[in-house]
């Protein structure tokens, strides 16, 4: 079982969205292929490889070279190998493991006790450090202002016990003992958590409520993107409930209740009911809407008083993880804490509220 969990409703695989900690580091790993030709005859194999993955420092390629992760032909070769021509090159570069560093950034802790923390994470903030988001992370903030985190996920994940996407905001509980830890891991693995979140999106449901129940696994083309995929060896169950909460001429307002935790999880069954989440740039057909935009799709003449039509009311996607229900680790109480819409999702709900259709 893994220590840690991925929240779209997702399992750490990503966008990101609830379930266990650390069982990523797998996946954290970047794969080359090469074709030797006439320019690589004679080169060794650590100097072909440093002039070819030129994203990748010489020293990682070289560790990665004798841990066994460079072929040639499909045989593992030393770094002083010779290349000859039309030779197949594969290596796995694991990626650069950073443990965050302490930042003074604000928290939002809607509950915290001996054992856990929750907090209500804002949107753009990355939970733990990864390649192109080393600073501003949650993590960072978290060994700041705490003394005391469980390190099951390892140094890279102090205290996470699921995360979040970046764009998505939202309830998140973090550890502060190993035992607390894994107490609330298995709770995450057994389905034990019930976790609902708060999506505006796009269209207007045919029915006030729906379950989907679509596997999802790796999409073909898109490294960042996952996909619905029956016929994958590594897809994996999922299922959500969805229900809708309030309609508008053109939006609507729903409440998803995952089943299940897997990456990207509630905006893949969302797009596949024809609901995407509302500015969602991975499966949905915008990235940000205007008060324009906003007015010309809900037929309104002018949207709330001072709001110009170039203004930009989104642009990340409107999901947030509104509740989070489980036994508390230590006392086994049940246990349930909500966070508040954020500001920009708030905003734009009380504009759609305001007149624009039901």
């Amino acid at each position: 079982m893994s220590a840690a969990a991925d929240d779209d409703g997702g399992q750490w695989t990503g966008d990101d969205e609830l379930a266990p900690a650390a069982a990523e580091l797998a996946s954290g790993v970047e794969h080359f292929s090469f074709a030797v030709d006439e320019g690589g005859v004679g080169q060794r194999l650590d100097t072909f490889l440093a002039a070819s993955a030129k994203s990748v420092s010489r020293s990682r390629i070289r560790r990665a070279i004798d841990s066994g992760l460079a072929t040639v032909n499909g045989e593992q070769q030393k770094a002083s190998y010779r290349l000859t021509i039309a030779e197949r090159i594969e290596l796995d570069v694991p990626a650069a493991v950073e443990t965050p560093q302490p930042e003074p950034i604000p928290l939002d802790v809607l509950y915290e006790d001996d054992a856990i923390v929750v907090v209500n994470k804002p949107a753009g903030m990355v939970v733990h450090p990864a390649k192109g988001h080393w600073a501003g992370t949650l993590a960072g903030a978290l060994v700041h202002r705490f003394t005391q985190l469980s390190g099951v996920g390892g140094a890279v994940r102090p205290g996470i016990v699921h995360r979040l996407d970046r764009d998505t905001s939202g309830v998140i509980v973090v550890a502060k003992t190993d035992a607390v830890h894994q107490s609330l891991a298995e709770q995450f693995h057994n389905r034990m958590v019930k976790k609902e979140y708060l999506a505006i999106v796009s269209g207007r449901p045919d029915r006030d409520a729906d379950r989907v129940n679509m596997p999802i696994g790796p999409h073909p083309t898109h490294r960042e993107r996952m996909s619905l995929r029956a016929d994958h060896p590594d897809s994996r169950p999922a299922e959500t409930f969805f229900e809708v909460v309030e309609r508008f001429r053109g939006f609507a307002l729903m409440r998803a209740h995952p089943k299940t935790g897997r990456t990207h999880q509630i905006r893949l069954h969302l797009a596949y009911i024809r609901c995407p989440v509302l500015c969602d740039k991975q499966y949905g057909s915008r990235s940000r809407i205007t008060a324009g935009e906003l007015r010309a799709i809900t037929r309104q003449k002018q949207l709330a008083p001072g709001v110009p039509d170039d203004e930009v009311l989104l642009a990340r996607q409107a999901l947030h993880a509104y509740r989070l229900s489980f036994a508390h680790p230590t006392t086994g109480k049940a246990l349930t804490v909500e966070a508040s819409l954020a500001p920009d999702v708030a905003r734009l709900l009380d504009i759609l509220r305001s007149g624009c259709g039901r």
